[in-house]
Order: structure tokens, then sequence, then C-alpha cells
């Protein structure tokens, strides 16, 4: 088979692919509690039907994407809640199955599809750290070589490669090697592109402290690598964070940052204040800067989506 990229014929039509945002933060929202080592993988066991309505009010709200609950589903995670690895292999399949029939659950209602390409599904792999559950994945530096995180990755994407998802999504990655490593697997799954998206600690550095730039250098010649972006990261960052990949990577550019507040990982709370008043302007100064994936990610919610979808949108249609 040849490869497909299913995100070309939404930014030859539009300019801009519509992420969704936080999942695992809206759940709780929701009334969920995901205080957990398993994070939003805990619901795929006790509250499927929840994660399949947050999917569903996503695309209400505008994205073309929604990204599946697999992020810290993985097989080592679930073994420790006493999960075999057949049954592991079935729930992070079901990710991808809940996130789909929202999505078909949306397209059957004619009116939705006013305006609209058919929604994807993005199966999400989290990075090693988000197994370790301890805020690796803002840390990076796990003493590991490639071929080691390649070994911890393989498993689980082979399950989400076949699992019936559009793309997978690799995201919160801290650090070049974790990057280098799940582009090095795609080719093992020649049919199925993904994004990576990497975790910044400020306007030029990932979570690790390596030039973001570098990077995205590194991960050009894979063809697989549909798209390089940041997520999880403060906003205020997000701007010049785009122009280094824009300067780097002829691939296109994907943002989706957090709501600007502070994750503790030791208390598993969050701390600080939101950006919702400014997350529609800095979306369209994102977009001005070069980025043609755009959403949110932890704490921000499908209000969040649905304004800014209606700004680019707006913004689009004036600059024709």
């Amino acid at each position: 088979m040849t490869l497909r990229d299913p995100l070309t014929p939404f930014l030859q039509s539009g300019g801009v692919l519509m992420l969704d945002g936080g999942l695992a933060t809206e759940l709780e929202r929701r009334g969920a509690n995901l205080n957990d080592s398993l994070w939003s993988a805990r619901l795929l066991l006790e509250a499927p039907a929840l994660i399949r309505d947050v999917h569903r009010d996503y695309y209400s709200a505008g994205a073309d994407v929604a990204t599946t609950a697999s992020y810290q589903a993985t097989f080592e995670g679930l073994a420790k809640r006493g999960v075999g690895a057949e049954a592991a292999a079935d729930l992070m399949r079901s990710s991808v199955r809940l996130a789909r029939e929202a999505r078909d659950e949306f397209w059957a209602v004619p009116a939705n599809r006013t305006g609209r390409i058919k929604p994807l599904v993005a199966a999400s792999i989290g990075p090693f750290g988000a197994m370790l559950a301890d805020g690796s994945e803002y840390r990076g530096d796990y003493g590991l070589t490639e071929d080691e995180l390649m070994d911890f990755h393989r498993p689980r994407m082979r399950v989400l490669a076949a699992s019936g998802a559009d793309l997978l999504a690799c995201e919160t990655i801290p650090c070049g090697a974790e990057a280098r490593a799940l582009a090095r697997l795609l080719p093992e799954f020649p049919d199925i592109g993904a994004w990576i998206s990497f975790s910044c600690r400020d306007e030029m550095l990932n979570s690790q402290g390596e030039p973001l730039a570098g990077c995205a250098a590194a991960l050009e010649p894979f063809e697989q690598v549909l798209s390089i972006g940041v997520n999880c990261t403060a906003p205020p960052f997000v701007e010049s964070l785009v122009g280094e990949l824009a300067r780097s990577t002829a691939k296109p550019v994907a943002v989706y940052p957090n709501s600007g507040e502070h994750y503790d990982a030791s208390e598993k709370r969050w701390h600080g204040c939101a950006a919702f008043g400014s997350f529609v302007e800095g979306a369209l100064r994102w977009r001005r800067a070069g980025a043609r994936l755009i959403g949110g990610c932890c704490r921000t919610t499908p209000e969040d989506i649905r304004a800014v979808r209606a700004a680019l949108t707006s913004s689009a249609a004036a600059n024709r």
C-alpha cells in the first residue's frame, strides 16, 4: 500500500487543520477522577462512554481530529493494574474505536457535513515518561538509548498502527532521541503516518533543553512524519517555537499548547492562571507565524476549540 497523507485535503481546503483540545482534563471537568497512573486510559476500563462523548463534543466544536485516550495506555502501565497483554491491546484498540464511533455519530447528521471534510482519528502515543507517571515527559533525559526507546514503543505502535486510526499522534515528546526513535520505528508500519510533537521549556528549547530547530531538522528525512509540532507547552512560548520549526522543516507545523497553567506531577495538580482570554489571539498569531495544525492540550475545552475555529475561519475569509 502507498502511504496516505490524511492531512493534505484539510490543508489544501482551508489552510488549517483544527485539532481538538484537552481530553483528560476535559474528562476531569466532567467529574471523572483521573488521579491515577493510567490518567485518561483509566476510563477505557471504567467509563468508555464518557470518552466517546468528549470526542463527539470536540467534533461538534469544529475539531478536524480526535486524539485518542491511548496516551498513557502502555503494556507496562496496564500490567501494573493486572491487565494482561492481550487485554491491554484490546483496550488500546478500543480507544480508537471510541473515537471512530464518535466521529461516525457526528458525521451521520447531514447538517454537520456542511463545509466540512470528514474528520480524522489520531491514535495518541505518549512518551516513555508518560508511562512513568512522574512528569518525565516535561524533563526527558531518561538515560535510555534510541534503540531501547524503540523497543519500548514498538508493541504499542504495532497495535495502534493496525487499529483503524487515520494517523498516529506521537505527542509531548521531551527530547530528540525519543523523537528519532519514533521516526525510525514508523517504516516497520509503512501504511500509516504520524505527527511528532515536542514539549518545550521556553521559546527555543525542548523540555530536555535541546534546540527545537535541530530536533525538527533531524526528522525531515522521514517521509512518514507528516507534521512536526509542539504541544502541552505554555502559550507565551509558542509563537517563537513556531518560527523555529518553520525555519527548520518543510513539513506542516502543529501547535496545541496547554492553557498556560503549570502541572505539578508530585501533587498531580495544576497551578497558576489559565490564558483562556488570549488563547484565540494566540492562535491567530501562531497561524501568522506559520502553524498549519492548531488546537489545544491540557485544560483547554470544546468551547476554546469552537472559538479558535471561528476566529481562524473569519481570518481566512478576510484575507481572501
